[in-house]
């Protein structure tokens, strides 16, 4: 049986693998924010006193896998998997961010070092077969991170604070590897939008008071996953429409 020209056993296979790496998610997550390793000699032991399942984190990451191979199948060549394959990789990062900025307001340098690394090696990578896209994507690097970066020190100079964290800036600047110049672009359109529209909510359900933080890394990695899955002509049509009013019509 197949579907999308994929073999059911392929999303048999990446399913469960997305449930393992869930769990491992759940223990990156507590291990990162102490600034200790994930992988250590003494992992076995130490997450089997401690060890509880996260059913729902697993679900997820299992979801995100399986739709993932769908929207991008499962090609013949290792060039022509490189953008499943960097995505899987990056998804377990992406929610690690997502959760550990949420419940604390930081985002750890490892993790965000760790996704730089990895966009660097996936750089090279597509280099293989075309130098234009690893410039691209070098090029997305220096926009993403320069873009916030701006925002950070005009906010700094204007309101004699952080407009956003660095983590913010060096989260974009790693991504850019993934998604180039163009794509880097949409995503951070696509945060800002997201962390308008959320941020009033909180503030009017009262979740959060007008002087409390609110962490931008979950909307930067909502824009992410959205610019994962949907083509960059069509989200870029839909904010060309939401910023001309509906006067846009492609």
């Amino acid at each position: 049986m197949y579907f999308n020209d994929v073999h059911i056993a392929y999303y048999i296979v990446v399913a469960i693998i997305g449930l393992i790496v869930g769990q491992i998610v759940d223990w990156a997550n507590k291990r990162l924010p102490e600034y200790k390793k994930v992988i250590s000699k003494d992992i076995i032991h130490e997450y089997k006193i401690n060890f509880k399942p996260n059913y729902l984190l697993m679900i997820i990451t299992s979801i995100i896998y399986i739709t993932l191979v769908y929207v991008f199948g499962i090609k013949e060549t290792l060039i022509a998997n490189l953008d499943l394959i960097k995505y899987l990789i990056l998804t377990p990062m992406l929610l690690c961010t997502f959760i550990i900025d949420y419940k604390l307001q930081i985002i750890p340098n490892r993790l965000n070092l760790t996704i730089f690394e990895i966009g660097l090696i996936f750089a090279f990578l597509y280099g293989l077969s075309n130098a234009a896209i690893t410039i691209n994507m070098l090029l997305g690097m220096l926009v993403g991170g320069g873009i916030f970066l701006l925002i950070t020190l005009v906010g700094g100079f204007f309101y004699g604070k952080e407009a956003m964290g660095f983590g913010d800036v060096k989260l974009m600047g790693a991504l850019g590897l993934y998604f180039g110049l163009s794509n880097i672009i949409i995503i951070t359109l696509v945060s800002f939008l997201i962390g308008a529209i959320l941020s009033i909510g909180l503030l009017v359900t009262k979740i959060k008071k007008s002087d409390e933080y609110i962490p931008f890394g979950p909307f930067i990695v909502i824009a992410t996953f959205i610019s994962m899955y949907i083509p960059f002509e069509q989200i870029k049509n839909t904010l060309m429409y939401i910023f001309t009013l509906g006067m846009y019509h492609g």
